[in-house]
């Protein structure tokens, strides 16, 4: 009986003071003071008089919106690095999957060239020799070594991006 008395006093005047203080935010004014009425219940005692009891009722009414605004930015902030660390891990394992298919390509590609055509390209980039080196050790000019290296890589190419978008369709 003596909670419904409150409820019907104070209920509407605690309303439109989280109302002021949300700036007319009635969700959050309805969260807060349903908090707020939580805590009163919880935490009640007497008062010597109404101006008294209604500075307390204000502050237990401010406190909790300040307190769920806290606690919705926190959740806020959580799923915003949760989902940031989601998209990185998605991306690394999308880039490693992709970067998998990519290099099983690159070999398949590597197997169709033409035995001398993959010894230039293993010489060139997998062992690092220089274009020079190459060149005197086929005994021609380093400008038909990379003439040579520059068609090889425009075939490989050409294999990749086929590859590619057979890879892409559905299957």
């Amino acid at each position: 009986m003596a909670y419904r008395l409150f409820y019907d006093e104070y209920y509407d005047r605690l309303r439109r003071y989280l109302l002021v203080i949300t700036a007319g935010n009635a969700d959050a004014a309805r969260d807060a003071l349903q908090s707020a009425l939580l805590r009163v219940v919880k935490h009640i005692r007497q008062f010597s008089n109404e101006n008294e009891f209604w500075c307390w009722l204000a502050v237990l009414a401010k406190t909790a919106f300040f307190d769920q605004t806290r606690k919705r930015k926190r959740y806020w902030s959580f799923l915003e690095r949760f989902t940031h660390h989601t998209e990185i891990e998605h991306s690394i394992h999308t880039r490693a999957d992709s970067d998998g298919q990519l290099l099983m390509l690159l070999e398949q590609s590597l197997t169709t060239l033409l035995p001398d055509e993959k010894e230039l390209i293993e010489s060139k980039y997998l062992e690092g020799a220089p274009v020079r080196k190459i060149a005197e050790d086929l005994q021609t000019t380093e400008k038909a070594i990379e003439s040579r290296l520059v068609r090889i890589r425009r075939k490989l190419k050409a294999l990749l991006l086929e590859g590619l978008k057979h890879e892409s369709l559905p299957k």
